[in-house]
């Protein structure tokens, strides 16, 4: 078990932590943190998804369980943060089924197309779109979790940059949306050898 492999490690133990701290509110009378908290768990997972990455090219700890093993925990990272956005009613109806379905959809054919790769001896990395895409779908969850406490605080009640706030999130999860499919689209044809 390589540094790299344990911090991917450490990132799949900080989702079952996001979860509880999302709901925290629910759990503890008069709190109304649980979007800050949940919010920085994510901002924490997010990071170590760049450290593992940047420890293993620099210290060539590049493994074939690192390859599968990171890839899996985003996956998991970002669809649980998107299914507490959506179960949340963050993201207003009809747009959270539609945004989640995509997103989920995308993440499951690429997997199922890793496994095909897999059965021929292949082991297939993420690409640049793929680590674009990432970033888009953090910084979307990041602001989604964070709008919880910041309806609860009423802070920007009334606000013109509640509604600034509100509109960036919902552009930014359109963005994640859009490069989350091209992303797939370009891994597919990148890869097609794997078909033949």
């Amino acid at each position: 078990m390589s540094l790299p492999n344990r911090i991917t490690i450490v990132r799949i133990t900080l989702i079952p932590m996001m979860v509880l701290g999302f709901y925290l509110d629910e759990m503890i009378e008069g709190f109304a943190l649980s979007g800050l908290v949940s919010s920085l768990l994510f901002s924490l997972a997010a990071v170590t998804d760049f450290l593992d990455g940047y420890i293993a090219r620099k210290r060539n700890l590049i493994t074939t369980v690192g390859k599968f093993l990171d890839p899996i925990a985003d996956k998991v990272l970002v669809i649980t943060a998107l299914f507490l956005i959506v179960e949340g009613g963050l993201v207003v109806k009809p747009w959270g089924a539609i945004f989640s379905s995509l997103i989920v959809a995308r993440e499951l054919i690429i997997s199922g197309f890793r496994q095909i790769a897999a059965s021929s001896g292949m082991v297939i990395s993420a690409d640049k779109w793929g680590k674009i895409k990432t970033v888009f779908q953090d910084i979307a969850m990041i602001m989604f979790l964070l709008l919880k406490s910041i309806k609860k605080w009423q802070v920007l009640a009334g606000h013109a940059l509640f509604d600034v706030y509100v509109a960036a999130s919902y552009g930014m999860l359109a963005a994640a949306v859009v490069l989350t499919l091209w992303s797939g689209i370009a891994y597919v044809i990148k890869n097609k050898a794997v078909f033949s």
